[in-house]
Formats: structure tokens, sequence, C-alpha cells
């Protein structure tokens, strides 16, 4: 890819706008106005919000902290269009103006379809919805199309080829997932790299499980450079790949944006040696042992209490691999919401007779109590 691809002159930090800072369940506009005031001082221009982001509000505080107190030229929005939410063509044009209605933004500079996969393929030849978007760009109402994606590299590369009007794609890349089966984080960048397709990286610090890590990843990190902060290293690894239109960081408070900002203001990629220490962490995580759940739920389908055991051992072993506890137990009240916390099991071993992987379940329960409840 040259280096004068869609996207090389915009700043490698973008100002993602889903995990907004809050105050119960409005969006503070003061505390982000003040962040987007700084963000876009220190010369960052690169916004991604989406309709469905905080219920609406994002878009909506997106025209409020940003459209309305800065000329249009001066920085780049990107929402999305959620093909879930639409069961009929003229639905995707109501979605798409309504977008536009939130936002108060004349145009879109990047306007993806939201969250593709495998499964909703066929939904969107239906829909018409690539043509949809590529009208859009005809009519002047975005400058360029893409799509966000979350499967394997193999339904990317089906997608690129039959589509290669889509201009850029993005995509979920972090050191933990680069070299994951599921996520495919390396393969899928090397498959938009083998399509020309620029890349907009989501998720570099994995929803911020990458910003705590447990105390012996951040010994190797600190010894490595004591200046740097823990997430940083992340956000660095993703901003250094090539082809790169931004990295989206989440920031929901002051103190997240200026840890960010202070190293990307002026940024530098990696060093061969800093990536030896991305490489020997990375290799930890791989071999940490984890909870051999695959989730098929036949635990759930026998326990009476209706506990929702594959959510939480999904939360168990993202604090065996990353640590942050204040994260993991956040993660597990939302797991539990609806009933069936680890605390409720009877010990009546259903789920253990019918568990394909042979997972001491009662046992690793009790754990989960102690760790969250």
């Amino acid at each position: 890819m040259s280096q004068d691809y869609l996207g090389a002159s915009i700043p490698k930090l973008g100002f993602g706008l889903m995990r907004l800072p809050m105050q119960g369940d409005q969006v503070d506009m003061e505390h982000l106005k003040k962040m987007v005031d700084h963000f876009i001082a220190k010369g960052f221009t690169y916004f991604d919000t989406a309709y469905v982001y905080t219920g609406g509000k994002s878009e909506v505080a997106a025209k409020e902290a940003i459209v309305d107190r800065y000329p249009r030229e001066s920085f780049q929005l990107a929402t999305k269009l959620p093909l879930w939410e639409v069961e009929d063509p003229a639905e995707m044009q109501r979605l798409f103006d309504e977008s536009m209605r939130r936002t108060g933004a004349g145009y879109f500079d990047f306007y993806l379809l939201h969250s593709l996969s495998k499964r909703v393929l066929e939904r969107l030849d239906k829909l018409g919805a690539w043509d949809f978007i590529l009208g859009l760009k005809e009519k002047g109402l975005i400058k360029h199309a893409g799509f966000s994606f979350h499967d394997t590299a193999d339904v990317l590369d089906e997608i690129l080829t039959k589509h290669p009007q889509m201009e850029f794609v993005q995509l979920q890349i972090n050191y933990a997932d680069w070299e994951s089966d599921s996520v495919q984080s390396r393969k899928c960048y090397e498959v938009a790299r083998k399509h020309g397709k620029p890349v907009i990286i989501m998720e570099p610090v994995k929803g911020g499980s990458l910003a705590a890590m447990t105390p012996q990843i951040q010994e190797i990190f600190k010894k490595a450079n004591p200046s740097l902060s823990i997430p940083s290293w992340a956000v660095r690894f993703a901003a250094s790949l090539d082809g790169i239109v931004t990295v989206l960081s989440g920031m929901s408070n002051e103190e997240q944006l200026n840890d960010n900002v202070s190293y990307m203001e002026h940024f530098t990629p990696l060093t061969a040696d800093e990536r030896k220490v991305i490489d020997q962490v990375a290799e930890i995580l791989r071999s940490t042992p984890t909870i051999p759940c695959t989730e098929c739920k036949y635990c759930v389908d026998g326990c009476p209490q209706k506990i929702n055991i594959p959510g939480i051992f999904r939360v168990m072993n993202q604090y065996s691999l990353y640590g942050n506890p204040e994260k993991c137990k956040e993660d597990y009240q939302r797991t539990t919401k609806d009933g069936g916390k680890a605390s409720d099991c009877i010990a009546c071993g259903n789920c253990e007779a019918h568990c394909p992987q042979h997972i001491e379940i009662i046992e690793t329960l009790k754990k989960a109590v102690s760790l969250f409840e």
C-alpha cells in the first residue's frame, strides 16, 4: 500500500464515542466537551460513533460536542448503519437520515455497514445494502464507504472479493488477538492488505482488558520502559502497523484521554526491542491456563437454577489472563444481572453430568463466588 492511501494523513489516534463520560444514564456533556477540546487541540481529528451507541445518545453528543463547535472540514466523523435493525430497504434510508439529523453533520467522512459476519451476508444482499451505501457516496452524503467486521479471515476475503468498491475495513486488532483462532486479527489484517484496503483499528486495548494486566505482565512492561503506561503498549502495537487510517480508543474520562494523547501526539512506532517485549507478553497470555469451556451450554440446559455457567467462566478466564478485578466484577454483574449467580448453585451435579469437557463446574463456581461476589 502506497504512502498516499486513504487516511494516510489522519492522525493515528481516533476518539471512539461508545464509552462516554456519563452522569447516570445521560452523557456528561461538559466533561465530554473538555475532552474533545483537548483532543483537537493536540492535533487529532477522527471521531467514531454509531447509530446504536449509548441508545442513540452518542450521535446526539457528537453534534453538541463536535459538530456545533468546530468547522466541519476540521475533523472526520464516522458512523455506522445497524443492519440488524433493518427489515426492508426503506429502513436503511430512515436510519441514515436519523443519523444525519442527530449529528447535524451534513455528510459523514466514513460510513460503515456495522458488524458484518458470514451470517448477515445473505441479508445484506437481499436488502441491497451494498448498492445503498455506494449510492450515498454518489450523492455526496458520505465520502468513504466501508464496514466493520467480526468474523474469520476467509469470510473477509470473500466480502472484499465480491465487493471491491468498499474503500476500507474496520477490524478488531490487538496483540492478545493477533494470533487468536477465533478473532484472527493478523489473518484479517493481512487479507485487508492483500486487497489494498486501509484499516481502521477497533478494540486495540480489547475493551479495556489490556489496560491493567496481571502483576507479572505489568512488571515486564515497567522493566522495559517505566515511563510508559500499560495500555500505551497495546495502542502503539496497533498504530505501528502499515496502512492504518487510525486506531480508535474509547475514552470515558480525562485520565484515559491524557494518557493516550501523551504518547500518540508525537507517535513513534514500536522498536524491535519493544516488539520482543510484546511477543513475550503474548506468549504468557497464550500459555496461561484457562477454563476449557466451549460455551456449548449443555450445562445451562440441565441447571435447575439456570446459572449462566459459560458466561461466568468467560469472565473468570478474562480475570486469569488480564487481571483487572474491577472490570471483571462489572462484567460478572452484567453477565448475571438476569439471575443465576454462581452462589445460586445447589451442587446438584446436573451440569457436570452434561459437560463434554469434564470441567469441575461446582468447584469452579465456588471460585467465582470468592472472586466476584
